[in-house]
């Protein structure tokens, strides 16, 4: 297996407290160091097929490519600050998730940070991630800002897309293009949750291929 990917098939024992969801996914729980996001409210995915291709960027603790290996057999996590912990969750739900060890970027390495740790990993563009996974059918990217670094071209074959939009500080400028290119080749709603607003986020995306 190449350098940084890892898939988790079998139930580990974490030898720490777990956390259970709702939904009965499991997360083994972290004092101090950074947020562990264990939920996936506000993203629309019941429609992830059996064979579909799941791109996750920013995975963090792996609240969407969880659940999402259980739709699908073929689900990609990309993280670069909590792989760590990100791998441990895999195993403790005996999923089959590989994980990318970077960033979505233009190329590089690249110092990542999130809630004052910080990672320097390899940036990826997208179609880079897209060729390592063997194809894209469903996004998923929450990558704090990263999202405008995406070359609209790389989105070609996506069906689906579940997209945190972010604003500066935490971003950088919109990307004009990428927009226009969603707008012109999907159909989309962007959900606004003003208690986003101080982190930065715009809203989250939701767009299907039209």
């Amino acid at each position: 297996m190449a350098r940084g990917l890892f898939s988790g098939k079998d139930r580990g024992d974490p030898g720490g407290p777990i956390l259970r969801e709702p939904d009965g996914t499991l997360f083994v729980r972290r004092t101090g160091g950074c947020r562990l996001i264990t939920g996936v409210s506000g993203y629309r995915f019941d429609d992830i097929q059996n064979d579909d291709i799941v791109l996750d960027i920013g995975a963090n603790a792996g609240a969407f490519c969880i659940r999402a290996a259980r739709m699908s057999t073929s689900v990609w996590a990309v993280e670069p600050v909590t792989a760590g912990v990100l791998r441990e969750n895999i195993r403790l739900n005996g999923v089959a998730v590989r994980v990318i060890e970077g960033a979505l970027g233009r190329g590089g390495v690249r110092e990542i940070g999130w809630d004052g740790v910080y990672a320097r990993v390899p940036a990826y563009p997208l179609r880079d991630l897209v060729r390592m996974a063997g194809g894209c059918d469903f996004l998923k990217c929450d990558c704090e800002g990263a999202e405008w670094e995406i070359e609209p071209r790389d989105l070609a074959g996506v069906r689906r897309i579940e997209m945190e939009l972010h604003l500066p500080p935490i971003g950088g400028p919109q990307n004009p293009g990428l927009l226009d290119y969603i707008g012109r080749h999907y159909a989309f709603t962007i959900d606004r949750d003003p208690s986003h607003v101080p982190l930065g986020v715009e809203g989250i995306l939701h767009a299907r291929r039209s």
